[in-house]
């Protein structure tokens, strides 16, 4: 009876044994797939993926495929420039057949074309405005003829020029000493870095009207994407949003990333649907306003193929269930858009 006794006692402390130890190695192989993650499987930037080693090398790595279009593959050409894009039309004929000298006669095929791109020698053209002086004998004043209220305000720059040093430095990103030099070598007019910044807050002046009809339109719409992505301006932390509608897209810079700048953007009656990641800001937005959300495909699709690299073997063949769903979803989408596209041509 004791025999039994302690054979039963023995038996229930290694099932206990057993058991922590399960409970162990469930938690070291979520630790191993967490430590796994990487920008494919996570929300992790492609960056991260850096310091890890890399993979070692296929066996057959040697076959690289070759440089350039690959079998299968359509070719890509650039349409050529319509006849109203083309400034001049250079002809040439051939007086006597090139091999034998003989008498030739127009042929009925369509000629030989090549369409050629150039920078004209002068890029620029510089207008001079003169107010004529006229002196007033009743007045004893000197008088000036007006000039164009558009010259008078451009200044030395004018409107195309200003807009184009707009362009290279908001959309290029270019440093006012890097448009200084470009704008020297290859417009051959020289321009003070003072004076570059004015003519860009010039522009951003002009710009704020329309920016702000647009910050006021995003609350209206039926569907915005919406992201954000931080920087540093003189050591200082801000935010840079994005807010993508059908027809535009709106940045907000911000100081913060939290949900008041959901509230302050869109407000509390945001009646469309709103395209976001998993981030707090957004759930809480959706939360508190009743916001209807679509979470973006790609971070789902990287919580999927996460769910696929688990050890447990329902949550891994439920992952794999989703992840064929979402291509079946991504298949019709494609095909849809090839359909649309057929249509076009």
């Amino acid at each position: 009876m004791n025999k039994r006794r302690r054979h039963t006692a023995t038996k229930r402390e290694l099932l206990a044994i057993i058991e922590r130890l399960e409970k162990r190695i469930a938690e070291l192989e979520a630790e191993v797939a967490r430590l796994r993650k990487n920008s494919s499987t996570s929300s992790k930037p492609p960056s991260s993926d850096i310091v890890k080693p890399r993979k070692p090398p296929k066996a057959n790595a040697g076959d690289k495929r070759a440089k350039g279009g690959q079998p299968g593959h359509p070719k890509h050409e650039r349409p050529p420039f319509s006849p109203e894009q083309i400034d001049a039309t250079h002809e040439y004929t051939l007086d006597a057949c090139p091999d034998c000298g003989g008498v030739l006669t127009p042929g009925e095929e369509a000629p030989r074309v090549i369409q050629q791109v150039e920078i004209v020698r002068k890029p620029v053209r510089i207008e001079q405005h003169r107010g004529l002086a006229y002196w007033c004998a009743r007045c004893q004043k000197l008088h000036y003829a007006p000039l164009p209220p558009e010259v008078e305000h451009g200044g030395l720059a004018g409107p195309q020029l200003t807009a184009y040093i707009a362009y290279l430095k908001g959309v290029d990103h270019a440093s006012f000493s890097t448009i200084r030099k470009h704008v020297r070598d290859v417009l051959g007019v020289t321009i003070s870095r003072g004076q570059l910044s004015k003519l860009v807050h010039k522009v951003s002046e002009a710009l704020e009207g329309p920016y702000e009809e647009l910050l006021e339109a995003l609350c209206g719409e039926g569907h915005l994407n919406v992201d954000e992505t931080g920087h540093k301006d003189n050591g200082a932390r801000f935010w840079t949003w994005c807010f993508r509608a059908d027809d535009y897209t709106l940045f907000k810079i911000a100081a913060s990333r939290g949900s008041e700048v959901l509230f302050d953007v869109l407000g509390e009656e945001f009646g469309g649907v709103l395209g976001c990641d998993y981030f707090s800001a957004y759930r809480k937005y959706m939360k508190e306003c009743d916001v209807r959300v679509q979470i973006c495909s790609a971070h789902l699709i990287r919580d999927l193929k996460y769910l696929t690299t688990l050890s447990h073997k329902e949550t891994r063949a439920y992952g794999e269930t989703l992840l064929d769903h979402m291509r079946e979803l991504f298949g019709i989408i494609h095909r849809r858009q090839k359909r649309w596209a057929a249509t076009l041509l």
